[in-house]
């Protein structure tokens, strides 16, 4: 399902962690773990292509933008230029800037790496700058691309008056492999540098008159934190077989200051002004997937659609799909190999999730709560016959069937990249969890959703004779109108509820804590995804709401609480999932019968945010126009070009959704990648 991971007032929500020309695999993946790890719930961390940095609007919510390690050269090819313009901008502006190793040097006036080794030397100027001096490396010998042979478990030592948030450790050892000392570092203070930690042992290169390891550079209003070693990287994610003997012991040197590490890290991210988890977060384990239906009888039904695509190993039976494998179980019956597989994967490091088998577990009745603790299903198929007999078009299908996981890598992933499951499927099939480690958004993936949000995908069988008078791009529509009157129609008062529609398909909430300011924060997002087989199209809908969850930006209880009052019903998931999911397949149901005619129009435009406003056309030089609407064939954004003194010249522009960016308080209408 697509999280929610963004707003509109500028509240920084989003850590980009750069995954493009010249970082390698293992940086990335250990960038985002251990940053995962520290800014859950508070920050969505989101790997980002240098395109991504060249040409979309990322940084109104940017709090940080990381360079992981790897060669700065694939950096310098892939950013110089316009990508730099626009990190250093955004840096100056206030935002904050952190590069690990091959980062580190990335963000300095001048790299020397290697100097003399005809195979490995770089030398040259960089543009960012940030530290106005040198990085020189390898701070120690032995480096070898793709390789473990020089690395080492470097010793530093930490200036505690430079870091003062949280925990600061004296001293401790890091993963290196590579990286540079900063020439001169303390020279530089009266340019806002501050060095954060020194190594502690003799070096393979001249570093001036420090040791620079780790070094703090205020820029503008921003800042930016290089390092030398890689701190980010966790002992528990090295292999000890990847080298020889000492590097075994490396691994193990590095367990022992673990802790120290984290309390490193989490002080610097603080420095650079981020709300760093007090606990660091836990990997969570897959649980169990549970199959039930509102008629138990079709719980059985579903399972014998899948007999053509299950295969029997012994006394088990699976699903091999392109993504996943799945072991199907009756409710009840477990075996050995059933209960090792239920046993916590290794959580302290990272997971292949898509390694693992996932077991549904067939319920012949409705799951007690005492089997899904954290999802009432009684609850919520009470909730649903009530919505249900409520609707004009009489729904009866979305929802009725629900697979349930508390924790599962992706509502969507496990629907949507799995064709065969997919194709047995019946329409309004829901997938729902309470936390998912790999959600997926409409550009990259994210990690694990914060607690209290709804998360579930929905499976939508849309025909093929009704892709002219009924398309598909309308889909992302009509689940952002069913997130809002699903919100509206929750109980008495909630039609007071402020939120609304951001063009295409996100939905917006008025700040509960300042609401006179007209602030608007994100809420709610969806994503859809397509594929055709035989006679018909297969849409999953992945949808996300702040429900109970106030960070990273509001919740549904907090908008309750300030919106309706004290009498508000509170915010049930069981019961909002319920509306969300009956007003969409009404919608859906009058959608095939009419079209995205005039009324859906209405409807449409009665809860959006865009009504005449003025925008920046980025991509047709500046241009000023003024939104009316949406073309009611495809869904296509229509502005109004304006000239003098905000007069129409007559020329509308016809925008689509997946190729614009809507910057909404800026006014900015930006192309996509």
């Amino acid at each position: 399902m697509a999280t929610p991971n963004a707003n509109l007032n500028g509240t920084k929500v989003n850590v980009l962690v750069y995954n493009g020309n010249g970082t390698t695999v293992e940086s990335v993946r250990h960038c985002l773990y251990t940053l995962r790890r520290l800014l859950a719930p508070h920050y969505a961390v989101i790997p980002v292509t240098a395109d991504m940095l060249i040409k979309e609007p990322w940084t109104l919510t940017c709090a940080l933008l990381v360079i992981p390690g790897g060669a700065d050269l694939g950096y310098c090819r892939a950013l110089n230029g316009a990508g730099n313009r626009r990190i250093e901008q955004f840096v100056r502006r206030g935002g904050a800037f952190l590069g690990f190793c091959a980062g580190g040097y990335y963000g300095c006036k001048r790299c020397e790496f290697e100097v003399g080794d005809k195979t490995l030397q770089v030398i040259g100027e960089r543009e960012l700058a940030f530290f106005p001096g040198t990085c020189r490396g390898g701070a120690f010998g032995g480096f070898v691309y793709h390789s473990e042979s020089g690395a080492r478990a470097a010793e530093v030592t930490v200036s505690k008056e430079a870091l003062t948030a949280g925990i600061v450790p004296a001293r401790f050892r890091s993963y290196y492999n590579g990286g540079g000392v900063f020439v001169d570092a303390a020279s530089y203070a009266d340019k806002g540098v501050e060095v954060l930690a020194d190594y502690a042992e003799e070096l393979n290169v001249d570093g001036g008159s420090g040791v620079a390891a780790v070094v703090y550079c205020k820029v503008g209003e921003g800042a930016a934190i290089l390092t030398g070693p890689h701190p980010e990287f966790a002992a528990a994610n090295l292999d000890k077989s990847a080298g020889g003997p000492e590097y075994a012991r490396i691994v193990d040197a590095l367990a022992e200051d673990d802790r120290a590490r984290t309390d490193f890290l989490k002080a610097c991210l603080g420095k650079l002004r981020l709300q760093v988890a007090q606990n660091t977060t836990t990997v969570p384990s897959l649980s169990s997937l549970h199959l039930s239906s509102l008629d138990p009888a079709d719980t059985e039904q579903i399972v014998s659609s899948l007999r053509d695509i299950i295969t029997t190993e012994g006394q088990e039976e699976y699903v091999k799909d392109e993504n996943d494998t799945f072991r199907i179980e009756k409710a009840g019956t477990w075996s050995m190999g059933s209960l090792d597989e239920a046993l916590p994967q290794s959580s302290e490091g990272i997971v292949d999730y898509n390694a693992i088998t996932k077991r549904i577990v067939v319920h012949d009745e409705v799951p007690s709560s005492k089997t899904t603790p954290y999802f009432n299903h009684h609850a919520f198929y009470s909730h649903l016959r009530r919505c249900q007999s409520l609707l004009k078009e009489g729904a009866s299908e979305f929802g009725s069937n629900l697979i349930y996981g508390e924790v599962l890598t992706s509502t969507s992933t496990i629907l949507e990249k799995n064709p065969k499951l997919l194709r047995k499927l019946p329409q309004g099939f829901t997938s729902c969890a309470t936390t998912q480690v790999a959600g997926r958004g409409r550009t990259s993936n994210v990690w694990v959703s914060p607690a209290g949000a709804l998360i579930f995908s929905t499976v939508l069988r849309h025909p093929v004779e009704k892709l002219q008078s009924s398309p598909v791009v309308f889909i992302q529509y009509l689940a952002a109108m069913a997130v809002v009157q699903g919100i509206k129609s929750y109980d008495e008062g909630y039609d007071a509820m402020p939120v609304k529609v951001k063009w295409p398909n996100d939905v917006y909430a008025l700040d509960p804590e300042d609401p006179d300011k007209k602030r608007y924060l994100k809420i709610s997002g969806n994503m859809v995804n397509s594929h055709f087989s035989g006679n018909e199209y297969i849409a999953v809908v992945g949808i996300g709401v702040n429900a109970l969850n106030a960070s990273p930006t509001t919740s549904l209880s907090a908008l309750a609480a300030r919106f309706v009052g004290p009498r508000a019903a509170p915010i049930s998931l069981e019961k909002l999932l319920a509306h969300i999911l009956t007003t969409l397949e009404d919608l859906y149901a009058r959608f095939l019968r009419t079209g995205f005619d005039r009324g859906f129009e209405e409807m449409y435009y009665n809860d959006w945010l865009h009504t005449n406003q003025v925008v920046t056309l980025e991509e047709e030089g500046g241009a000023r126009a003024r939104v009316k609407g949406i073309t009611r064939d495809y869904g296509l954004l229509l502005a109004e070009e304006l000239g003098w003194n905000d007069r129409p010249t007559g020329r509308i522009w016809q925008l689509q959704s997946d190729s614009n960016s809507f910057d909404f308080f800026r006014g900015l209408l930006k192309r996509k990648v």
